[in-house]
């Protein structure tokens, strides 16, 4: 596959990850408080899968990683928020089953071959390792926001998210200037803005 394509996919996601945060950050601005609208997890999920793809079609084990463990968290949000309730049973399935079966049919297939991810010439094991890390680091934000959201039982994003947030993105830009790679520069280093000002806006709402 050309790498425009590859490019453009990953784009795509980033455009789709920077549109939910700069919604939710509108809303929380005009609000002076976190705001958690369903289109932000909505927008969450459609830019997950791309960038999962991207991050296959990169060779990019970090990326893949780190969009597998937050995608059913999106789905439990839209799910807390009343959302997912709303769509057909079929759309619902298909989106719970088709990663799953893409991950079947690559394996079956040979497509995915984990010695090839896991040692990539382009990517150095201190640098993978920086990636794993990072992503790692990026995907407790959701972990930590699915456990507070549970026990409120209601989808919130607490100050303590935008605080993983942060420290995620710096480590994932540090990444991204090594990697070369534009999408996930451009994407985080936007991001990291708004992660700090919402840590802003949630201690100012702490403290009224």
């Amino acid at each position: 596959m050309s790498n425009w394509l590859i490019y453009t996919i990953g784009f795509s996601a980033q455009i789709l990850f920077s549109a939910r945060l700069f919604i939710q950050w509108f809303l929380s601005e005009k609000n002076k408080r976190i705001i958690t609208p369903s289109l932000f997890w909505k927008l969450s999920l459609l830019a997950s899968f791309l960038l999962f793809v991207y991050g296959y079609l990169r060779d990019d084990f970090a990326i893949m990683l780190g969009q597998s463990l937050t995608y059913f968290i999106y789905v439990r949000n839209l799910h807390l928020q009343g959302e997912w309730q709303k769509s057909p049973w079929w759309f619902r399935g298909f989106l719970i089953i088709f990663p799953i079966l893409i991950v079947i049919y690559g394996y079956n297939n040979g497509e995915f071959d984990i010695e090839n991810l896991l040692h990539n010439a382009a990517i150095p094991n201190w640098l993978l390792w920086l990636g794993i890390i990072a992503q790692v680091l990026f995907t407790l934000r959701f972990v930590y926001q699915w456990i507070y959201s549970e026990r409120k039982k209601v989808s919130h994003l607490p100050v303590g998210f935008w605080r993983l947030s942060a420290l995620g993105a710096a480590l994932i830009i540090v990444y991204a200037v090594y990697r070369k790679d534009p999408v996930l520069l451009i994407g985080h280093g936007g991001g990291l803005i708004i992660y700090i000002r919402n840590i802003f806006i949630g201690k100012n709402e702490a403290s009224e």
